[in-house]
């Protein structure tokens, strides 16, 4: 211990934990160690029980109680609904085996140890929770949507909530609070909680997204809100806070995409500022000397990791039988359900706080997280590289890289306007691991540029940069004069050697604009490179359903597999779902594209017959993305005669609505 004390003014104390987060993941990391370990550790160091650097008083309790909050909202972010319904019964199979048998032995164990049945089951439950640390290995190795991922990730959600409600339950009991009442109060106040919160969130969210959408600083106050607010009103009905946060995590990812800037500053400021206070102050509660003082420390986290190891492989390889996966894929289950961290974390710090564990259990535990945090990763890696990947089981994009996603051109001109342009443009370019080119012509015709003018281009492109680097996307502002606008488009797409151009729309266009627009128009009529036109009344992020809308035409014309494509991707980056409207104006053609298209197989397809226009907008909904593909030939003659003015009739019918025409070049 130091002779003089520990630290207690706030400039030195806020250096010391912000020192630990810079150094202590850093040299872990070195040593291949999740960083995690390293902030746990490091905490234990400059502890009451190590150098007594830091005292656990109200500050870091503070800090440590956010940490927590903002680590489970992170767990509810990585959870997706979509995930539970797709593969329902292998995931809820797997997640209720994953639950029961870690349940089971974890509570057998710890009661022979001689730990009270209450304490047991709370410990239990600790090993039936599990965090997903390895999902960043399966990503690398383009396995994230096989049916042995889904089925994980579906019963990762499962279990979790079993876990988190078993705590609940038990913290009631150990306040002796767990009477009739509180199962006639708990039971119907937890459905409406649980409906209210992912039913009306996400209603609330695209709604303030909807009117102030363009205030990123105001978006990413409404998410904390709501995260508190959330977390406050679980504690109000006598539940953990633990338990609103997760929900509030898996309401808000429903309505903020994965690639966008406000996803990326969530997870930024989350995992780099609040859950290492969290970690670093679950390591002062740790006492090493426990280890020499009570050797029964080495036995309960020798049982401990014992039971959670055996429990979390059987719950693994049973399934995997019935589901008929190979070897490789059993372990790859074993391996992401085995890590410990976020919920067992969250757990253990409310059972000790609440006095119903010692430290004896705290330091089994953690030395637990240490053990599993090390091997899962390991597993993962080891036994995903032979895993033997079946058939997708969700309808997503083609892995990898995306052709039409390499060079993304975006021409911006208003940063209120084009906001939602360029956050189309940018989940494109990202999904497909491709450069964003945003672009600001001037013209030139007629007079000068002006100073003024200039610095407002600088501006501009200063502007979409930031939003590309704040999502992690590569970035190569493009600021151009030219004669005129459309031509210093196409130029700046052939000298750029751009994949895609994506360009705003009205809505409607007068008789001299013939349709889009004059500039788009000609854009259209000369690009070598497939063209986007999007129309965006709303927030992209309120998007609830992709439609892609087509005749039976489309199905085998030129572009159609990248349409599709495109469509997927949006869908599954946006958290909507996707449905084609498949209009057939003829019987035989209905009937003979019904078994034609295998591109389509994985997607609900409703056909129907009769006028497109009217078929269409019969079937549209609020928070609808509309999708549209066409062809423009190279004869400078429309491939259909007419079809140009679809899009503009529906859009007039429904001013509210989102839109996509997908052009593809035919040479």
């Amino acid at each position: 211990m130091l002779a003089s004390g520990p630290i207690t003014a706030p400039v030195p104390v806020f250096l010391v934990l912000l020192a630990i987060m810079l150094i202590a993941p850093l040299v872990f990391e070195r040593l291949r160690l999740p960083g995690i370990v390293g902030l746990i550790i490091a905490g234990v160091i400059v502890g009451p029980n190590g150098l007594n650097l830091l005292q656990r008083d109200a500050t870091i309790v503070l800090l440590g109680t956010v940490g927590l909050l903002f680590l489970m909202f992170l767990a509810g972010l990585e959870t997706s609904l979509d995930d539970l319904k797709l593969n329902a019964d292998k995931a809820i199979i797997f997640g209720l085996a994953t639950f029961a048998l870690p349940m089971i032995l974890g509570t057998g164990a710890m009661l022979l140890l001689g730990y009270s049945l209450l304490a047991s089951i709370l410990v239990a439950s600790c090993l039936a929770t599990h965090t997903l640390l390895a999902l960043p290995i399966l990503t690398k190795l383009g396995l994230m949507r096989t049916q042995t991922i889904t089925a994980t990730l579906g019963g990762t959600l499962i279990t979790n909530v079993l876990g988190l409600l078993v705590l609940a339950i038990v913290v009631k009991a150990h306040k002796g609070n767990l009477t009739l009442d509180f199962w006639l109060f708990l039971i119907p106040s937890l459905a409406i909680y649980t409906f209210a919160t992912l039913w009306g969130v996400p209603k609330i969210g695209r709604w303030f997204f909807k009117k102030f959408g363009h205030d990123e600083n105001a978006e990413f106050m409404f998410v904390l809100a709501t995260l508190f607010l959330v977390s406050y009103a679980a504690e109000m009905i006598q539940i953990e806070p633990i338990i609103g946060a997760f929900l509030s995590g898996i309401a808000i990812t429903q309505i903020i995409p994965k690639m966008s800037p406000l996803m990326n500053r969530i997870e930024f400021i989350g995992n780099t500022l609040f859950v290492p206070f969290f970690l670093i102050s679950v390591g002062m509660l740790i006492d090493p000397l426990i280890l020499v003082k009570q050797p029964q420390s080495l036995l309960v986290a020798g049982v401990i990791i014992l039971a959670e190891l055996v429990s979390k492989f059987l719950a693994a390889w049973i399934p995997g039988k019935i589901f008929g996966f190979k070897f490789p894929n059993i372990m790859v289950m074993f391996g992401l359900s085995a890590a410990q961290a976020a919920s067992t974390l969250a757990a253990i710090t409310v059972a000790f706080n609440i006095e119903l564990v010692d430290r004896v259990v705290v330091n089994g535990i953690i030395f637990m997280i240490l053990v599993t945090c090390v091997a899962s990763p390991w597993i993962v890696s080891r036994w995903g590289q032979q895993m033997q990947e079946p058939e997708s089981s969700l309808p997503a994009a083609t892995s990898g890289k995306h052709s039409w996603g390499d060079r993304v051109l975006v021409p911006v001109a208003n940063p209120n306007t084009e906001d939602n342009l360029l956050r189309l443009a940018l989940i494109l370019a990202k999904t497909s691991q491709g450069i964003l080119l945003p672009l600001h012509i001037l013209s030139d015709r007629g007079e000068p540029i002006s100073p003024a003018q200039k610095m407002q281009q600088t501006q501009l492109l200063r502007a979409a940069e930031t939003v590309a680097n704040a999502a992690d996307c590569a970035v190569e502002p493009i600021a151009r004069i030219d004669d005129a606008i459309d031509r210093g488009i196409l130029r700046s797409a052939t000298e750029r050697e751009a994949s895609l151009i994506v360009c705003g729309w009205k809505g409607f266009s007068t008789t001299r604009d013939n349709f889009f627009g004059s500039i788009i128009d000609n854009i259209v009529r000369r690009s070598p490179v497939p063209v986007l036109i999007a129309r965006f009344p709303h927030p992209i992020q309120n998007t609830a359903r992709v439609i892609l809308a087509i005749t039976d035409s489309d199905l085998t014309r030129f572009g159609f597999a990248e349409t599709v494509d495109i469509a997927k991707s949006l869908a599954q980056e946006l958290k909507a779902s996707l449905q084609v409207l498949l209009v057939a104006t003829k019987r035989e053609q209905a009937n003979k594209s019904a078994t034609k298209i295998e591109i389509l197989s994985e997607i609900p397809i409703n056909r129907v017959r009769g006028n497109f226009v009217k078929q269409v907008s019969q079937q549209l909904l609020e928070h609808d993305l509309l999708i549209l593909p066409t062809i423009y030939q190279s004869q400078n003659l429309w491939e259909q005669p007419g079809t140009l003015k679809e899009p503009e009739s529906i859009a007039r019918a429904h001013q509210d609505l989102s839109m996509l025409v997908v052009y593809f070049p035919k040479s």
